[in-house]
C-alpha cells in the first residue's frame, strides 16, 4: 500500500531550499491542474515557462512512451537517433551549426561560458578571460553561472567566486561599453530578463552589444533558457531583434517538462570543444530527446507562434482593464507569453502576497522578484482558460487591495 503524502512531509524530509505552495498538485490536463483535495487550478505559471504545451499533451506522452519501450539510456559513449534528429531540428531552425545537449539551463550556460573561455585561450591566449554579464540577470545555480547572474543575494554566501566576471547595467549600452575590452572573452545577456523582472531588451542595446563583441573579439552569448522555443512569439527571441548571437542556450520549454537543455553554436566556436573537453552523463538522453523533438515540431509552426502573439493580446488587454479598475501596477510588459506586472511603489515587495491570493482563487502565477507578478502559461492555452484565469486574478487583486492597510 502506498504511503500517504502531505505538504508537511516536505518540511520534514526535504532540504529547505524551497518554500512550495501549501497544496500538492497530483494531476494535470492542458492548462489545468488538480490538487490532492480535487481543487482545480488554472496554470499561468507553466512550471516557470517550461510547460509550453501544458500538461499531459498527447504528442509528448506518445513520444515518451514509444521511446521508453525501446531503450532509455546508453551514456555518451554512444549516440542515438532521437538526439541526432533533435540536433538537426535545432540547426535547421536557427543560426547554429552545432549542438551540445545537457539537462538544464544552468548546464547550458555553464557550457557556453566554458566554451567562450576556451576559444579565447586557444586563439588569443590565457589573458583573454573576462566575462561581462548584467545586473539582475539570472543564468543558473552552478558556481560559475550564479556568479555571472548579477544578483549578489544568490552568490555572496558561496564565495570565493570565479574571478574575472563583471556586471554592467542592463539596457545601458554605455555601462556595458565601459567594461567590454580586448580582455573580454564573452558577453552573456538575456534578450529579456525573466527572473530580473520580465524586462525586454531595447533593440539598440542588443545591436550595440553585437558591435562591441565584434570590435573586441568577444563571443556574444544569448541566454534564451526562459525566452526560447516560442515563448516570445518567435521561435527564439533573437529573431525579434535581428541580432544573431555566437552562442545560444536553451532549455525549459525545449522539453515541455522533461529535463533537457542545449547549447547552440556556430561551427567556428564549437570546434574548440574537442573530445574530453566537456561532457555530461545524461545529456542527449534518448527519452529527453524524443520528447523535445515532439515539442519542437509542434511549436516551430506558424500556427503556434502566431497563436502566442494572439494570446499575448488577450492577456494584455484584460490586464490593462484590471489595472484601470484597481491601479495596482506601474507597467505591464513582456514579449509573447512571458508577461510581467510591476507593482506600484505603494505595494512594493508584495508580489508574493498576490500570488498566494491567486492560488486561493484557483490560479497559479509566478513572481519575478518581490515587485513583479509574472505569467508564463502554456503557449496553446485556450481563450476560455485565459478568461477564467484572469477572472480569478482579478478577484485576487480585489482581495489584496481590501486587505492592504490604508
Amino acid at each position: 500500500m502506498s504511503q500517504s503524502i502531505t505538504r508537511q512531509d516536505f518540511d520534514q524530509w526535504m532540504m529547505p531550499v524551497y518554500a512550495p505552495a501549501p497544496f500538492i498538485p497530483v494531476r494535470g490536463e492542458g492548462s489545468r491542474l488538480w490538487d490532492q483535495q480535487g481543487k482545480e487550478y488554472i496554470d499561468f505559471a507553466g512550471g516557470i515557462a517550461v510547460n509550453a504545451l501544458g500538461h499531459a499533451h498527447p504528442a509528448m506522452i506518445q513520444a515518451l512512451t514509444e521511446q521508453a519501450g525501446k531503450f532509455w539510456h546508453t551514456g555518451n559513449g554512444y549516440t542515438n537517433e532521437p538526439a541526432l534528429r533533435l540536433a538537426k531540428q535545432l540547426i535547421d531552425a536557427t543560426f547554429a551549426d552545432r549542438v551540445f545537449f545537457c539537462n538544464s539551463g544552468a548546464e547550458a550556460n555553464e557550457a557556453a561560458l566554458k566554451l567562450a573561455r576556451k576559444y579565447a585561450h586557444d586563439k588569443f591566449g590565457s589573458h583573454k578571460s573576462g566575462i561581462v554579464a548584467f545586473k539582475n540577470a539570472f543564468h543558473g545555480r552552478t558556481l560559475f553561472t550564479v556568479t555571472a547572474g548579477g544578483q549578489p543575494a544568490y552568490s555572496q554566501d558561496f564565495a570565493p567566486l570565479p574571478p574575472d566576471i563583471r556586471h554592467a547595467v542592463y539596457n545601458d549600452l554605455a555601462s556595458a561599453s565601459a567594461l567590454i575590452d580586448d580582455g573580454t572573452c564573452a558577453v552573456i545577456v538575456e534578450p529579456m530578463q525573466g527572473e530580473g523582472g520580465v524586462v525586454p531588451a531595447d533593440p539598440a542595446f542588443l545591436r550595440g552589444l553585437r558591435e562591441l563583441c565584434d570590435r573586441h573579439d568577444a563571443l556574444l552569448i544569448f541566454d534564451e533558457v526562459q525566452t526560447g522555443v516560442g515563448r516570445t512569439g518567435e521561435l527564439y527571441a533573437y529573431m525579434h531583434y535581428s541580432v544573431t548571437p555566437d552562442l545560444l542556450t536553451t532549455a525549459k520549454a525545449l522539453g515541455g517538462g522533461f529535463p533537457v537543455g542545449a547549447l547552440l553554436a556556430k561551427d567556428t566556436y564549437a570546434s574548440v570543444m574537442t573530445v574530453g573537453t566537456h561532457g555530461t552523463t545524461y545529456g542527449g538522453n534518448p527519452l529527453a530527446s524524443a520528447v523535445a523533438g515532439a515539442v519542437f515540431s509542434i511549436i516551430n509552426t506558424p500556427q503556434v507562434l502566431n497563436g502566442v502573439k494572439q494570446r499575448q493580446q488577450w492577456f494584455t488587454e484584460r490586464l490593462l482593464s484590471i489595472n484601470a479598475r484597481y491601479s495596482l501596477f506601474n507597467e505591464i510588459r513582456g514579449l509573447g507569453l512571458l508577461i510581467g506586472c510591476e507593482l506600484k511603489a505603494a505595494y512594493a515587495g508584495k508580489a508574493k502576497q498576490i500570488s498566494q491570493l491567486a492560488a486561493e482563487e484557483g490560479l497559479m502565477v509566478l513572481i519575478a522578484g518581490a515587485n513583479v507578478v509574472r505569467f508564463a502559461p502554456a503557449l496553446i492555452i485556450t481563450e476560455e482558460e485565459v478568461t477564467h484565469g484572469l477572472d480569478r486574478f482579478e478577484r485576487a487583486c480585489e482581495r489584496f487591495l481590501a486587505g492592504v492597510s490604508p
